[in-house]
């Protein structure tokens, strides 16, 4: 199977040159360039207009730069429309996007980074190295069938720098703000009416395809196709030899939909069986080469023939400078597809099956493997598509192709998925990734109801397929080899995720014990994975010393970009502990391996904007505010997409903080709710929940009834058994009954929050948790002089300073 980290495909970035017979379009080119001080130019109509032909002749003929961009039905997914984005912006300006294309393809990524935030730094990119005007052409854009796509350009169109110009063709309407680019009059327009030819335009098109005609025949076919240029086209197409043309002009009637079958089958009659046939069967390829089209048809020639195509106007478009690649016309070639389904059905499944095998044995054809599998997808061939699924999972996990590998998963009818146990754990951990539980657990039932028929032995013996259970099938056999492990693996961190951490830990001591000595990735996931549920339990040394073994496994096996997520679970988990100084070198050393490859010229490892935001929140305990926020701000320059999933979450938390500290309070707030949409649950325990956060902002703002309604919400009681996972909640609740004590004419609040910190201090200090014994201290010094007992509250006060000073607390 060829790699899936091949970059993109050359042949989307090429501009089609415009037909030789092209009809000169002034009154529409007059209308593109008026709208160049826009931000928008759609042209939108149906299928036939000529919509990538004028755009094509106005970019060649224009003085503005451009970068162009075909797009098809696999560019519905986020990172590879991105990545097709860069490419073409790349076509112009070859030096820019190299930090975000390296963050698209980062093949130790977990997860996709937020669209807006690749954004960002593109647009700041290039807002400052491209000062020359330049337009972006993305072709075909009714294709996408992504919200998250429309959402990413809408974001793109509202902050588009001034030097720029978008210009979408489409045969539908996009979902973007159309309505309110209208009203701010950064739209252009140009529909099916602007589009269509006029009389004298329609006049020469016909001229120029060698037709003849009288005045009153190219205005009758001209009001008959309203200007339609595909229609005019396929209408020459067929007048050309017939012994009457103004009688076919007379009888040329009906839609456009009719108009094109009528066409295409007065152009198909004329031609020898050869050529028709070739016509219907290459019908399925969205892209034409003449090895290709020899394996489909079962013939040879198909390069001449497709040059032939070219030069007699059959709607074949050039995809590179070369004349290797082609394409039908998308209405021709669903029309010819359309004849071929209803004349030769059956044929159409074993054309798919051979465009299946031969994009699988040409690996450096475009889109191979994609192309591979949709073919044996349509082919409804399933038991070959989920050979090549499962053969393309490993490579298409590090470069984070989710949205595609779920699709090709979901097309697979379940009991082809149900007896592949390597396909059943791949399609797990797919779930996983995207932060979907449902359907995990019966994906790995199947995959573990296999693993307990194949026998016993050792994974080589149980991977040989004469030892393997009659109905069971398997296509990657390293994977097979595997499947123990992976399988503990996704288990462990979907008992992570429903925060069960007795589970967790169990299933990552499988994973320990399955992985063979020396195999550096699987013993850092195993023990990373063990870190996490004792740091769930609340034993925090333990918790570091694992996770940290963990860590040095991955960093050691070239997993970076994990080393690098790994310090902001360490630094956590030292902030608990109160070894406030421990945790910045931690997030310092994150920093450092993050920046190192930048002396030779790479781009910055993703993470660096996280390390930022760390050391922003400790400095401001040191009551640092300037430095802190200057943390922020470096991390802001970075970009979010230099962060992990979480960092527009602990960004905006982070600044809450900052601005909480400053008084205001507002600002806060405003950061907090931002925050709380931005949450994206992982592995690590969320020990620091935002409502909780909020609650502590309203307490210092004096909002009681909203504070006491949180913890109500939340269920918490002074009662409740205690736990490290709901610590930070229950001080937090301790925080809101000392604020309530001053309206409490009866005094039971604050002995409801003695009793609780008492019992808080006392947890907290036989887990080690030094930052919560800190904080529990003050809080237990405030309840006393509540209570008037000033000398019963320097006790705990002045303990307080003698844990806090050497580590540099100084806002607690």
């Amino acid at each position: 199977m060829a790699s899936m980290l091949v970059p993109v495909l050359a042949t989307k970035l090429y501009i089609p040159p415009p037909p030789v017979r092209v009809v000169q379009r002034s009154r529409l080119v007059e209308r593109l360039n008026a709208g160049l001080h826009r931000k928008l130019t759609l042209i939108s109509a149906p299928a036939g207009f000529g919509k990538s032909t004028l755009v094509s002749d106005w970019v060649t003929a224009g003085g503005s730069q451009a970068a162009w961009l075909s797009l098809d039905e696999g560019d519905s997914d986020p990172a590879r429309f991105l990545t097709y984005l860069v490419a073409a912006l790349r076509t112009i300006a070859p030096n820019i996007g190299v930090g975000v294309l390296g963050v698209l393809q980062d093949p130790q990524a977990t997860q996709p980074p937020p669209n807006e935030s690749v954004l960002t730094a593109l647009l700041n990119e290039i807002t400052t190295t491209m000062p020359g005007h330049f337009v972006l052409v993305l072709d075909d854009y009714h294709v996408i069938d992504a919200t998250s796509i429309d959402q990413a350009l809408t974001f793109l169109l509202d902050h588009l720098p001034p030097q720029m110009h978008m210009v979408i063709t489409t045969r539908e309407d996009p979902q973007l703000p159309l309505s309110r680019l209208r009203a701010r009059n950064q739209l252009t327009e140009l529909r099916a009416a602007d589009l269509k030819f006029t009389p004298s335009e329609a006049a020469a098109f016909l001229q120029a395809m060698g037709v003849n005609l009288l005045a009153e025949d190219v205005a009758a076919l001209e009001r008959r196709t309203e200007g339609w240029i595909a229609g005019l086209q396929l209408a020459a197409l067929s007048m050309q030899g017939h012994p009457d043309v103004s009688a076919f002009v007379r009888a040329f009637a009906g839609d456009h939909r009719y108009i094109a079958d009528y066409l295409v089958e007065e152009v198909l009659q004329q031609q020898p069986d050869s050529v028709r046939s070739f016509l219907l069967q290459t019908s399925i390829l969205d892209r034409l080469n003449g090895p290709l089209c020899d394996a489909v048809t079962g013939q040879g020639g198909g390069s001449a023939r497709l040059e032939a195509l070219e030069r007699g106007n059959f709607f074949v478009v050039p995809l590179d400078d070369k004349r290797q690649w082609y394409r039908y016309h998308h209405l021709f070639g669903d029309v010819l597809h359309a004849h071929l389904m209803s004349e030769q059905p059956v044929m159409a499944a074993t054309l798919h099956r051979r465009a299946s095998e031969w994009y699988e044995h040409n690996g450096s054809a475009p889109d191979a493997v994609p192309q591979a599998i949709r073919h044996a997808l349509a082919a409804e061939d399933f038991s070959r598509a989920a050979d090549l699924v499962e053969r393309a999972v490993p490579v298409m996990r590090p470069s984070r192709q989710e949205a595609a590998l779920l699709g090709w998963l979901k097309a697979l009818p379940d009991e082809v998925i149900h007896c592949r146990p390597v396909l059943s754990a791949a399609y797990a951990h797919v779930l996983l990734g995207i932060g979907e539980l449902e359907g995990v657990e019966d994906m790995l039932r199947d995959a573990e109801r296999w693993q307990g028929l194949s026998g016993i032995g050792t994974a080589d013996e149980r991977a040989r397929p004469d030892s393997m259970p009659a109905g069971m099938v398997v296509a990657d056999q390293e994977g097979y080899r595997r499947l123990p492990a992976q399988i503990a693996i996704a288990r462990a961190g979907m008992a992570l995720l429903l925060g069960n951490g007795t589970n967790a830990a169990k299933h990552a001591q499988r994973v320990l014990d399955l992985v063979p000595e020396g195999e550096e990735p699987g013993a850092g996931s195993g023990a990373a994975l063990m870190g996490l549920a004792i740091w769930a339990s609340g034993d925090l040394e333990a918790a570091h010393r694992t996770f940290a073994e963990g860590m040095a496994h991955l960093q050691q096996a070239g997993y970076l970009s994990d080393a690098i997520g790994g310090s902001v679970a360490l630094a956590d988990i030292r902030l608990a502990q109160g070894r406030l100084r421990e945790a910045m070198r931690t997030y310092e050393r994150g920093l450092q391996l993050a920046m190192a490859q930048t002396t030779r010229g790479e781009p910055v490892l993703r993470g660096a904007a996280d390390m930022h935001v760390g050391m922003s929140g400790l400095l401001l305990e040191h009551n640092e505010l300037d430095a802190a926020e200057q943390h922020l701000l470096k991390s802001k320059q970075l970009g979010a997409h230099n962060g992990f999933p979480q960092h527009g979450y602990r960004w905006r938390v982070a600044m809450a903080q900052i601005r909480k500290a400053q008084g205001d309070i507002d600002g806060a707030l405003e950061l907090i709710q931002e925050a709380e949409g931005l949450y994206v649950r992982d592995f690590f325990p969320n020990v620091r929940p935002v409502a909780a956060l909020r609650a502590r902002v309203w307490v210092s703002q004096g909002a009681l009834g909203d504070a006491l309604g949180w913890a109500r919400e939340r269920g918490l009681s002074v009662a409740d058994d205690l736990s490290y996972l709901r610590e930070f909640e229950h001080i937090t609740l301790a925080r809101v009954l000392l604020a309530m004590h001053k309206s409490d004419s009866a005094g039971r609040s604050i002995a409801e929050a003695v009793g609780l910190i008492e019992r808080l201090l006392k947890a907290a200090e036989e887990g080690g948790r030094g930052g919560s014994v800190i904080e529990i201290l003050v809080l237990q010094s405030l309840a006393h002089h509540a209570q008037g007992a000033t000398p019963a509250a320097l006790v705990p006060l002045e303990r307080a300073l003698a844990l806090a000073e050497p580590e540099g607390y100084v806002r607690m």
